[in-house]
């Protein structure tokens, strides 16, 4: 371990704070607790620990490695080097949580136009920033609906075709309320999906949940079922995949509610696994019971625009005892990584990329169901995801798969134990055509391996 400090510099700052020796800063701490015997290693060279890392990390597969058609929550979208390049500013990558605003106008302006960003994206009227990912805010509109009618209203419906993990963290979420009930609906036949939930929303419901597009690639429309949810008092939460949005209508025309969802495809590489983005927007009639950071625009005292964090008192962030929800300091990067993200595309852009997901995934579902053994069901409207029935397992599948240098879909028997040898399979605007039959050929060869 290097440490800087020569034992010169160590004792001059012993006595600027008034102590002896290191071991009188931990007098508070149990004689017997202070220094115990750790069970290390012996110290190697940092040469030997870079050695080491790289022999863990080259376990691992990167997606830049090979062919991807894995998606379910985390997709393998292009990420433009201004995004990186910008991002690491040294301004931008250390910022803390802005209570100061006039030293921190930067990070504030850049919250303010990802605000803006989301709620043009979801159609609705304001935007916070943000969540630690697309769980935890599904998991947050969950929170500000019990809390938008103080507990009156105990049931919160959630859509079996929500992502699983999502649903997970709902019930870690509310597992603290003993008076919430939490109903999920299995799923069900495609084109009867929306009225299924309708019919099982009543006067007792606080929030109905649905995925847009969902879980297993289906897209649907939630008109009908937003206006039965209004009927009965209710409130509609939707999450979104961002990208679909640039084709898709924006959830506001379904009368959502909430819009929610994971922001990793706006410009966030998938990094085995974080850190993401949540994004979370509503309606200005809700604004006080949404949770985290909300910056608005105003002017100073020389008519000059600035911008400041609103609506919340401080304490909802740093004291523990007194917040209404989750800390999220660290996610102001991630925010700032999809605002650069969606201001280089644009509107043109986004829809651009949308469009090659929509189209490749399409080309690649029209090939695979020419596959002898391979069926698609052709009723479903799939945005960039979409299930195939396998002659075999999947997991047998995609073992073959991933000898070629190509990443299979997921299997949904481990979520979904009635999907017996199916996979999802996912399409982004980086698979071309030529991986796109590499696919299908390997496909056909593991089917008679």
């Amino acid at each position: 371990m290097y440490i800087p400090h020569t034992p010169s510099e160590r004792e001059e700052m012993l006595r600027v704070v008034g102590k002896k020796s290191l071991e009188d800063f931990f007098t508070n701490i149990p004689e017997e607790f202070r220094f115990p015997d750790l069970d290390l290693p012996e110290p190697v060279t940092e040469m030997e620990v870079e050695e080491q890392f790289k022999d863990l990390a080259s376990a691992n597969f990167a997606c830049d490695e090979l062919v991807c058609f894995l998606g379910a929550g985390v997709y393998n979208h292009y990420v433009p080097a201004a995004v990186d390049m910008l991002l690491r500013r040294g301004d931008f990558f250390t910022a803390y949580t802005p209570y100061q605003p006039e030293i921190s106008q930067g990070t504030l302006q850049g919250i303010f136009e990802f605000q803006s960003l989301i709620a043009n994206l979801t159609g609705m009227d304001v935007s916070n920033a943000s969540h630690y990912d697309g769980a935890t805010a599904a998991g947050e509109a969950c929170l500000s609906a019990y809390h938008h009618f103080r507990g009156k209203r105990p049931k919160i419906i959630l859509s079996g075709a929500v992502h699983p993990h999502y649903r997970e963290t709902i019930h870690t979420y509310l597992c603290g309320f003993d008076d919430i009930d939490i109903l999920e609906a299995g799923l069900v036949e495609d084109s009867l999906y929306p009225q299924k939930l309708a019919e099982i929303v009543d006067d007792q419901t606080a929030l109905v949940l649905v995925q847009y597009p969902d879980f297993l690639g289906r897209v649907h429309n939630f008109s009908d079922l937003g206006k039965v949810v209004h009927e009965h008092g209710a409130l509609l939460a939707v999450s979104a995949n961002p990208i679909a949005l640039g084709l898709l209508s924006p959830p506001s025309e379904f009368g959502a509610d909430f819009v929610v969802g994971e922001g990793q495809p706006l410009g966030i590489p998938m990094n085995f696994g974080g850190p993401y983005l949540g994004f979370f927007a509503t309606r200005d009639e809700l604004i006080r019971k949404i949770s985290g950071r909300l910056v608005g625009e105003t002017v100073d005292s020389q008519e000059r625009r600035g911008y400041v964090l609103t609506l919340t008192a401080r304490e909802q962030h740093i004291r523990r005892e007194k917040a209404t929800s989750n800390i999220c300091t660290n996610q102001g990067l991630m925010a700032l990584a999809a605002t650069i993200y969606l201001s280089l595309l644009g509107k043109g852009g986004l829809r651009e990329v949308a469009e090659l997901c929509y189209h490749k995934a399409h080309y690649a579902a029209q090939q695979i169901s020419q596959i002898p053994g391979y069926k698609l069901d052709d009723k479903s409207v799939f945005f960039n995801e979409f299930i195939v029935q396998c002659p075999k397992d999947p997991l047998q599948i995609n073992e073959y798969l991933l000898d070629e240098g190509v990443l299979g879909g997921l299997p949904l028997s481990n979520f979904y134990p009635e999907y017996q040898d199916q996979m999802l399979i996912a399409v982004t605007e980086k698979n071309s055509k030529e991986s796109i039959d590499l696919l299908c050929e390997l496909l056909k060869e593991a089917a008679n391996d």
